[in-house]
Order: structure tokens, then C-alpha cells, then sequence
């Protein structure tokens, strides 16, 4: 017989194993302790280490309480071991948990600021790989896809802190961070008080986003890009994904009907998108965002506007637009129509660029699940 409540014996090797992995974290925090210690000091490594053991802790009884959900469906049996693919997304939720230590530390120092961006880009990095894993080893459960989940919520919540303290963000990129804590709540409130909900639809772009959002703020922490141009730039790429957590709400309380939700996806695809290329084009024709100096530069950034205007790999072509014009410092955000040029570049990579667009490059690659 298989089922919920025959895995006592894979129960027990599971919290062994889990027992192992704290004590592997617990040498890792030790090591974490000396290095803070020893390259920047040893009050700030005891505030350092408090810190990222809490959050280390929060993060291994995440697991702890979820192993009954190692499994590939309710119905299924325990696998008798966490999976690499789960112990991969265990190390993201602890690399999370080093990073969010530096938010104790003097982050104007150089090694804290660093060492907490090197922390989360990897764990941002190893997001494309635990479910590889999973679906390679054929060891795809429920457990993995909820720590995942929390995991991620997990990262962006810490990592926009950090950017914060440190001047890089704005502080209204936090209205992103609890948006997921806020839906999680709303929806089991409904269902305890025994209100309709609805199930949100199916859409791709939920994972898309969430992935460009964590690279985002990878790229944010790493202090290369100018702080006035990272400001602006998470609120640009924090609306689009604000909208879809409301668009999903609306339809979960029943407000905004299936139907009309696939209508307005509709309408950005076949409108909105195509029009935000247009202001691309326009505005950097016109000269704003100023695209620098050389003859060169100016050459390279209209060559980019114009992919974006055609749709020709214009995603990736967005993406060189606003990273040439934050390394070079472009004044993007001191008037009102480089700001609206910085919005629209950023909407265009995260969301596509709509229709009669002539080679949507990388967006099967952003859509795909490693490893099936």
C-alpha cells in the first residue's frame, strides 16, 4: 500500500537527512563567522552571524514542516530521500540566509557589499537548475515546487533590503516584496472564512517574471551601475509584475472573469506592446535617453532602438539598451520622457514585444523547463 500514511520509514530518513544538511549549514555559518571576522570585523561577524543563522533556521524549518509533500502527487508515495534537486534549492535558501547576514554588517564597506551581491546572484543562478535536477533524476515533487516558491519570496524580500540600505533602491520596490505574502494571506483567509475563490489561470510569464526579477536585483546588488539609474529601474521593472498579482487577485475573488482576463492579455499583445516600441524608437530618435558621446555609441544604441522597433530579438535588444545606457550613465531619469523611455524598455523585456514582431529570440528559452 502506498499513500499518505505509509511513509513512516521514508519520514524518518527524510528528517535525518534534513538533520545533515543543518549541520553541513551549521559549519558553513561557522566558516561564514571567521571570513567576516578575519576581512572586515568580528562585531560586525557576530551581528552578521545572528542574522543569517535566523534566517538560516527560518529557512530549514520551511523544509522541516513540509516533508510530508516530497512526493511527486498527493496520491503518491515518500521519496525516501530530499532529491538533489530539493537539496540544491535547500542551498538556495541558505545562500539567501548568508546574504541576508550582511544586513547587520556596515554595508559601506566594500567586502559586505560584495559578499552579500556574490551570496544572492548565486542563489539567484542556481534558481534555473534545482528543477533541472529534479526533472533529470526524474525526482519532481511538491515539496520542491513549494520551497521554490517561498524560497524565491524569501530572496525578494531580503535582497531589495539590502539594495535598499545601500541607496540603490527605492523603497517602494518593498510593495513587490509583500505582494506575494499579501496574496498568500488574502487567499487562505478566503478560504478559511469559506468564501468563493477561483484558481488564477494558467500564464507563463508568471515564472518569466519572477526569474527577471531575481536577476534583477542580482544585477543591483553588484555595485557597477550608477544608484540613480537602479532606482528608477526597479520601480520600471517592479509595475508589471504588481499588475499581474492584481489581475490574478481580481479573478481568484471572481471580480474579473477568465475570459476577460485572456481579453486583456489580448490587448497588450496585440496593442500595448507594439505601441511601447514605438515609444522606444521614437524617443531614442529624438535623442532621449541620451545614447553618449562617440559617433560609435550613438551608432550602437540606434541599432539596438531600431531591433526593438521591429521586434528583431527585441527582448535581448531592451536589455542592451538599458544596461549600455546605466554603464555609461546616461541621464535617463531627469526628465519625465526618459523616464517614460526607461519604463517602456523595461515592460518590452519582461513582457515581449507583442505582435508583427520578426524574431521573438529567447523567449522560448525563458519559457522552458530545464530538463523535461
Amino acid at each position: 500500500m502506498t499513500g499518505i500514511d505509509d511513509g513512516f520509514d521514508e519520514m524518518k530518513a527524510l528528517r535525518s537527512e534534513l538533520r545533515a544538511i543543518a549541520a553541513i549549514g551549521g559549519l558553513v555559518l561557522l566558516a561564514g563567522f571567521c571570513g567576516v571576522g578575519w576581512l572586515a570585523d568580528w562585531g560586525q561577524a557576530w551581528l552578521w552571524l545572528f542574522v543569517a543563522a535566523m534566517l538560516g533556521a527560518y529557512a530549514w524549518r520551511t523544509a522541516w514542516l513540509l516533508l510530508s509533500l516530497n512526493r511527486r502527487r498527493p496520491q503518491t508515495a515518500l521519496y525516501p530521500s530530499v532529491g538533489w534537486g530539493n537539496r540544491v534549492t535547500l542551498c538556495r535558501g541558505g545562500l539567501i540566509a548568508l546574504a541576508g547576514g550582511f544586513f547587520a554588517t556596515d554595508l559601506g564597506a566594500d567586502f559586505n557589499v560584495w559578499a552579500a551581491a556574490f551570496c544572492y546572484s548565486l542563489a539567484a543562478l542556481l534558481d534555473r537548475y534545482d528543477g533541472f535536477l529534479a526533472r533529470r533524476c526524474q525526482h519532481e515533487s511538491l515539496l520542491g515546487s513549494e520551497l521554490d516558491i517561498r524560497f524565491d519570496a524569501l530572496g525578494l524580500v531580503i535582497a531589495p533590503l539590502l539594495a535598499i540600505a545601500e541607496g540603490r533602491l527605492h523603497a517602494s520596490y518593498l510593495l513587490l516584496s509583500m505582494a506575494f505574502y499579501g496574496y498568500r494571506w488574502g487567499l487562505q483567509r478566503r478560504q478559511r472564512r469559506g468564501l468563493t475563490h477561483f484558481s488564477p489561470p494558467d500564464n507563463p510569464l508568471r515564472r518569466t517574471l519572477a526569474g527577471f526579477q531575481m536577476g534583477f536585483i542580482a544585477v543591483v546588488l553588484w555595485p557597477v551601475l550608477p544608484e540613480d539609474f537602479t532606482r528608477t529601474a526597479g520601480i520600471a521593472f517592479m509595475w508589471p509584475v504588481l499588475f499581474g498579482f492584481i489581475a490574478d487577485w481580481l479573478v481568484v475573488c471572481g471580480v474579473l472573469s477568465r475570459d476577460n482576463y485572456d481579453h486583456l492579455a489580448a490587448i497588450a499583445e496585440q496593442y500595448i506592446l507594439p505601441g511601447l516600441r514605438l515609444v522606444v524608437a521614437i524617443l531614442a530618435a529624438a535623442g532621449l535617453p541620451p545614447l553618449a558621446d562617440t559617433a560609435l555609441q550613438i551608432g550602437l544604441g540606434g541599432v539596438l532602438a531600431a531591433m526593438v522597433l521591429f521586434g528583431l530579438a527585441g527582448r535581448l535588444a531592451a536589455l542592451g539598451l538599458l544596461l549600455w545606457l546605466g554603464a555609461v550613465n546616461a541621464p535617463i531619469a531627469d526628465s519625465l520622457l526618459g523616464t517614460l523611455w526607461l519604463f517602456a524598455a523595461s515592460a518590452l523585456l519582461l513582457l515581449g514585444t507583442g505582435r508583427a514582431s520578426l524574431w521573438h529570440c529567447g523567449d522560448a528559452w525563458l519559457q522552458r523547463y530545464d530538463g523535461v
